[in-house]
């Protein structure tokens, strides 16, 4: 049973009180989180964050103690499941990108034929980087957005020896992230993460094409660079996220608080999704009974949202997206919103 399956069957199934609903909605991504920041820091508190650029700073040649250890590899995988399992929207590229190079890091030093490659720190570095594109790739099934990672993640300097590596790597790690679905959750046969049904002989209309090419399209200006929508986005949310940072480390006294305080900061954090995500308050604005993979599942439906003439199954999906008092739109722009928070 997944977590947000648990979740539904908590608040609807156990009890039928509001409070005692709400409790039960938020209880369990409470205690995941919290314990999840308790076991990364007890274990290894070098495995705590993405670990993206902390891998940057070791391809760049900076030695950072206890980063890709045993331990680091424990704390990362528990607190990873548990973070994934409490449903909150934090992504996993970053450490598996983490996971995979600490993998590489503990073959290179326990199999005798890979030694050298640990001994020698040139080929040990190139050996890194092919991780990360392995991360990527099983992280999201995409082996050339991997080694396209890798690349972006050493920036100044990239063999060109190493692009079969990482490719060959990537493609390893994304055949056997589908082949998992197939072993283990039902699925018939290996297929596209997310499919589509496009009709061959009508596609697209020529009004969607220009949609695409406004929210795609991107300009450059110096150093810098946003896209019309979604860049624009994406480069505000960076700055408003930058300030924070910077605002809580500047704050003395919250550093101080906060480190006494390990579990206050992630257990008011995930109440505060947890509470904007419960069905019966504002998750009803954002399909908050679906977990993250159901909603953009819906979101690819092939089909119209707004027409009069839907399905059974096609009225199912549109509940999810709509209340008595809001429609598809507004639901919509209340989900961009909250999962860009």
């Amino acid at each position: 049973m997944e977590n947000t399956d648990t979740r539904v069957w908590l608040y609807r199934d156990l009890t039928s009180q509001p409070v005692t609903q709400y409790f039960a909605w938020v209880s369990l991504p409470v205690c995941l989180i919290l314990f999840s920041a308790g076991f990364v820091h007890l274990i290894a508190p070098q495995s705590i964050g993405s670990g993206i650029p902390e891998m940057k700073t070791i391809l760049r040649g900076v030695a950072l103690k206890e980063y890709l250890t045993f331990k680091t590899l424990v704390a990362k995988v528990v607190g990873l499941t548990a973070t994934l399992g409490s449903g909150m929207p934090l992504g996993k590229e970053g450490p598996f990108v983490h996971i995979a190079s600490i993998v590489a890091q503990l073959l290179s030093k326990l199999i005798t034929s890979f030694q050298g490659i640990y001994e020698n720190e040139s080929r040990n570095t190139e050996m890194l980087a092919a991780a990360c594109a392995v991360g990527v790739g099983s992280c999201f099934a995409a082996p050339v957005g991997g080694v396209l990672f890798s690349i972006e993640v050493t920036t100044t300097y990239f063999a060109v020896r190493n692009y079969w590596r990482g490719f060959f790597a990537a493609v390893c790690g994304a055949t056997i992230f589908r082949l998992l679905a197939v072993w283990f959750q039902n699925v018939d046969t290996v297929k596209a993460f997310f499919l589509t049904n496009f009709t061959t002989d009508f596609p697209f209309d020529p009004q969607e094409l220009f949609i695409f090419a406004l929210m795609g399209w991107t300009f450059y200006d110096n150093l810098n660079h946003c896209s019309v929508i979604c860049g624009l986005g994406g480069a505000s949310y960076v700055w408003f996220h930058r300030k924070y940072v910077l605002f809580m480390r500047s704050n003395k006294k919250m550093n101080a608080f906060l480190q006494k305080n390990r579990f206050l900061y992630p257990g008011i954090l995930a109440l505060i999704v947890s509470t904007i995500s419960f069905p019966l308050g504002p998750g009803q604005f954002i399909a908050g009974e679906l977990s993250t993979h159901e909603q953009v599942t819906q979101l690819f439906s092939n089909f119209t949202f707004c027409q009069k003439d839907l399905t059974v199954e096609q009225a199912a999906i549109v509940q999810h997206w709509q209340t008595s008092t809001t429609n598809v739109f507004v639901n919509l722009a209340c989900y961009i919103l909250f999962t860009e928070k």
